[in-house]
């Protein structure tokens, strides 16, 4: 849904509206944050126009080099971060900040937007200009993914209570074991990626010193959130390993199973074999209990085998 979204100082309060026409009405160094969701290219063009910014393509934002990912000049910030959507997939959202006002570029309705707006009305006091609001967005993003790693680790959790017995181990709890490495790779890549735009705007001139605190703070909070996302990927290795080695444990038994049938049969085949050869001189051929005399040979084989098998243990 598109959706546009203008935050400004007014009477010693913080004000909110949704329409364009507030440009005309609201001094510019009033104005603290201005957020676009899903806009048409011609209200980005106006807003280029009267801010004197450039807001970059979607294939811009999502450039992996990284001068599209962060620049800074004399007077402004540009720095393009992703974050996971619910379902894991990745929204690319772009922050300018230029002469104190904040404008972020999306395409997506996203929770953490949402919280901010809420934490900035709560005590608007402390967001004397985008930069502290910036920082915010960042603050409740990195709340955000550590939400997600403590829902991923819960997941682990029951997935290694599934394997109680070798026989809970199947292909699907291999193919759930990738699946949640899969997303423990894009949280942490999520907040690599928060760490590299933290990193940048603590070098940066234009950010003012209160803003640098936060960032710092926020930094150690990511630093510890690299500790559980590697705490996981070791859960789920360990995993991984017990069900590849409770999987061997079950082929080994259906491999053995067929190894003793295989062997208990061998001796009465060959007995079979003998007696059904056509040679003229057989002394059991015409004999009465010849047939009974071969079924018994072929029993006790089988009874000596199975005897010998339950001595050493192997059944």
């Amino acid at each position: 849904m598109s959706e546009i979204r203008f935050f400004y100082r007014e009477d010693n309060r913080l004000k909110t509206a949704k329409s364009m026409d507030v440009l005309k009405t609201v001094p510019l160094n009033n104005f603290l944050w201005i957020d676009l969701n899903d806009v048409t290219v011609e209200v980005e063009s106006e807003l280029e126009q009267f801010l004197k910014i450039y807001i970059q393509e979607e294939e811009e934002m999502e450039e992996i080099e990284l001068s599209s990912r962060y620049m800074e000049t004399e007077d402004t910030i540009v720095a393009n971060s992703t974050f996971l959507l619910e379902n894991y997939e990745e929204e690319t959202i772009s922050f300018i900040v230029k002469n104190g006002i904040l404008i972020t570029v999306r395409n997506q309705q996203l929770h953490t937007f949402n919280e901010t707006v809420k934490k900035v009305f709560a005590n608007y006091k402390n967001y004397a200009s985008g930069f502290n609001i910036l920082v915010a967005l960042l603050e409740t993003r990195v709340e955000s993914d550590a939400d997600m790693i403590e829902n991923i680790t819960k997941e682990i959790t029951a997935l290694s209570n599934r394997m109680k017995t070798d026989n809970d181990v199947s292909e699907n709890l291999l193919i759930s074991v990738k699946e949640m490495q899969e997303k423990t790779m894009l949280i942490r890549e999520n907040i690599i990626d928060k760490q590299r735009v933290c990193s940048n705007m603590l070098k940066s001139e234009l950010f003012p010193a209160d803003a640098k605190n936060k960032l710092n703070i926020i930094i150690k909070d990511i630093n510890s959130l690299f500790e559980h996302t590697r705490f996981g990927f070791d859960r789920l290795e360990y995993i991984q390993d017990a069900i590849l080695g409770l999987i061997n444990i079950q082929q080994n038994k259906i491999i053995k199973i067929f190894t003793i049938v295989s062997v208990i049969f061998l001796p009465p085949t060959l007995v079979a074999s003998i007696y059904g050869m056509n040679f003229d001189v057989m002394p059991e051929l015409h004999w009465k209990y010849g047939y009974l005399f071969s079924v018994a040979v072929m029993l006790v084989f089988v009874a000596v085998i199975l005897y010998y098998f339950k001595r050493k243990n192997w059944l």
